[in-house]
């Protein structure tokens, strides 16, 4: 390998300069016609870039959020409800994909170019289909109302540059600890779900019942759903505190879908709610309904640092669910905050076993075996971590890392300099540059 020279930072006036010129160029876009109100509005994101943002934000939030669940059945149902309720909405022509994700926390979200998820902690505490189809439909509506695009198009204004760029996802969207591998968070979903505003969230509560009502599902359940929300909040708000963050909830917004249902959707009271059929798919998930209880209680624990208490709690809910990849997880994280390392990396890797191809588990499996030294393993975790989520530049520093306790220096060295093209700053970014150094690769 040649000597390198390592590229500079652009200076804050030249990064200035390129975020203005991002910005005239998006503004050449103008104005565009609102889908659900016909009226003309300010938006500089094309429905082009919706979907690019969202095939590239998306991925990373469902694995923070540990994975789509492994229940293909119950998946498929909700998938089911969802896409009969996207067809009848103003943009039935998007990419819709429903998932159900194995987070344990309350919440339901939506990126903008039509990925929707509901967390497994949400559907315990729903009661019908109808209410489901209610989550579901109120999710379309920010996807339908444009509500991120139009936000995104104000920042950039706003800003002076554009948005569309990474930032990192904090720790509020993936549950107790975030990410445990220092670096390796997500590119831009942290914007991209970042809250709604109260006339946001009114708009698609409108949305979602009129969805819902297209789809033969009784209004009721918009009302049913708001009223476990807010109760859940008034008893334990600490297990929906990201629901209410990104969703603001009140109790003017349960009495206008009370309004609305008694008044505009009184005929559509007629239709059924399907309890007996959402039970009936929900049977596998809420056996598992103790031990996601037990997991909410360690994960709050955990936020309050009683990590002791936490590892106790995870304890009992891994006896009662030995092969769940959150649980295995959340045990192998609280472990780590106490510095157990060696006790954390079998939970890690028998995660990785439970869900093959699920890349947290990789990447916490990779951050334990380097810490273990056994570099041939981290490299193949890293490895696979970069498969199911290729594109993030920490994942080339810590392969790097793996080849050089390997003594493979010039392919460490090769890792480490196209991680310093992305990344300059930083702790890794230090020790690779460091290492370029001291082998002669850098001058």
């Amino acid at each position: 390998m040649k000597p390198m020279h390592i590229r500079p930072r652009p200076s804050r006036r030249e990064f200035l300069r390129a975020g203005a010129m991002t910005v005239a160029a998006a503004g050449l876009a103008g104005c565009a016609k609102n889908p659900v109100t016909g009226q003309s509005q300010f938006m500089l994101v094309s429905e082009e870039q919706e979907i690019k943002m969202d095939k590239e934000a998306s991925p990373q939030q469902l694995s923070n959020d540990y994975g789509t669940t492994l229940d293909t059945s119950l998946n498929k149902y909700v998938s089911g409800v969802g896409r009969s309720l996207a067809d009848v909405s103003h943009r039935p022509q998007m990419p819709y994909n429903f998932h159900v994700v194995n987070a344990n926390y309350v919440n339901a979200y939506a990126f903008p170019g039509g990925t929707v998820a509901c967390t497994r902690g949400i559907l315990l505490n729903v009661d019908n289909e109808a209410e489901m189809a209610a989550l579901l439909g109120h999710e379309i509506g920010h996807v339908n109302a444009r509500h991120t695009a139009s936000r995104m198009s104000s920042q950039m204004v706003i800003g002076g540059l554009s948005t569309l760029g990474g930032a990192a996802i904090g720790a509020k969207y993936g549950g107790a600890w975030g990410t445990v591998a220092g670096g390796l968070g997500g590119l831009g979903a942290g914007l991209l779900l970042a809250s709604y505003s109260r006339d946001d969230e009114r708009q698609a509560d409108a949305l979602g019942l009129e969805y819902m009502t297209r789809a033969d599902y009784n209004p009721e359940g918009m009302v049913g759903l708001m009223e476990m929300l807010n109760e859940q909040h008034s008893r334990e708000p600490s297990a929906i505190e990201v629901m209410f963050a990104t969703h603001p909830m009140s109790s003017e917004r349960l009495a206008t879908a009370r309004q609305a249902v008694n008044k505009k959707y009184y005929g559509a009271k007629k239709y059924a709610f399907y309890r007996e059929r959402y039970m009936d798919n929900t049977v596998d998930l809420r056996k598992l309904g103790p031990a996601i209880r037990d997991m909410q209680d360690a994960e709050k624990l955990g936020g309050e640092k009683k990590y002791t208490e936490a590892e106790d709690k995870m304890g009992r809910a891994l006896k009662l669910a030995p092969n769940d990849y959150t649980g295995l997880l959340l045990m192998s994280k609280i472990l780590i905050t106490q510095e157990k390392y060696g006790a954390a990396l079998p939970y890690a890797e028998h995660a990785s076993e439970v869900y093959p191809g699920e890349p947290q588990a990789s990447q916490v499996a990779g951050v334990l075996q380097l810490k273990a030294k056994q570099y041939d393993k981290a490299l193949a975790s890293f490895e696979a971590y970069d498969k199911a989520l290729p594109g993030n530049p920490y994942v080339g520093f810590y392969k790097g890392y793996a080849q050089e306790g390997l003594d493979h220096r010039r392919e460490a060295a090769d890792l480490y300099y196209k991680f310093l093209q992305k990344v300059n700053k930083g702790d890794q970014a230090q020790h690779a540059y460091n290492r370029l150094v001291e082998w002669g690769y850098v001058r």
